[in-house]
């Protein structure tokens, strides 16, 4: 299982925390209900959420002891639980499912998130993004550094297709179960600082599992192939900063 660090997760934090915030200011009126949080991390989206709505029974579910450890110092009220998406089972039926830049670790999509929106109770809302950003050289070059070198047959099972769809294919699941879906892409520009700031981004999500069966060295021979890879994508401007476009998708439907 891969150990999330929330200081480096949140290295970048108003990077990350922002596509979440504008999911939810998308969510309309909500019927009575539990709030659910899927992959909640360290909890600022779903202490927004149980702050719209004060009153209900909050709970943020994440696999990592580590992030929910760190959500737990700071959401007083909150109901915080650790668990695999695959084997989540609401006790009654939610009025919000809500997960931001979560649900592409989980496989199988095609199952997975019709199932999610069946759970909602009628009027509920299921409000999910994702990166879709996968074919990017972010993601592409450490693919392909992965690919070679000693670690190659080692880190081979751990390279995975594409998780996440097009938009259309999720139309195609939704549609049919939703009252109302909402589905649309943003591509933020951002604007980083640092020396390798895109190997600190993924160091802190997409980078993690390919490093953690390697030794401190060869962690280190990694980094350096890969880094050098990165400062050709993605050169430093002028002004010392990085772009770093960065491709998600939202939906929103309502059961």
């Amino acid at each position: 299982m891969t150990i999330w660090d929330p200081g480096q997760y949140l290295r970048y934090g108003d990077e990350r925390l922002r596509p979440g915030f504008e999911l939810l200011a998308r969510v309309g009126d909500l019927p009575p209900g539990d709030l659910w949080d899927l992959g909640c991390g360290t909890g600022a989206h779903l202490r927004a959420i149980a702050a719209r709505w004060p009153g209900r029974r909050a709970v943020g579910f994440d696999s990592s002891a580590e992030m929910l450890a760190k959500a737990a110092a700071e959401g007083e009220g909150i109901e915080w639980r650790e668990g695999r998406v695959e084997g989540w089972q609401p006790e009654t039926p939610p009025a919000l499912v809500f997960s931001n830049a979560a649900l592409q670790w989980v496989d199988g999509h095609e199952t997975l998130i019709p199932r999610l929106l069946r759970a909602l109770a009628p009027g509920g809302v299921l409000a999910i993004q994702m990166p879709r950003n996968f074919d990017q050289p972010s993601h592409v070059l450490m693919r392909d550094v992965a690919s070679t070198g000693p670690w190659a047959s080692r880190l081979a099972p751990l390279l995975r297709p594409d998780p996440v769809a097009p938009p259309a294919v999720y139309y195609d699941l939704l549609a049919p179960l939703a009252r109302t879906l909402d589905i649309w892409e943003t591509e933020y520009q951002h604007v980083l600082k640092g020396e390798a700031p895109v190997l600190e981004w993924v160091r802190g999500t997409a980078l993690r599992p390919l490093l953690e069966p390697l030794q401190p060295s060869e962690r280190a021979a990694f980094e350096t192939a890969y880094q050098a890879r990165l400062a050709e994508a993605y050169p430093r401007r002028a002004n010392g900063t990085t772009l770093f476009p960065f491709r998600r998708i939202f939906i929103v439907a309502r059961a």
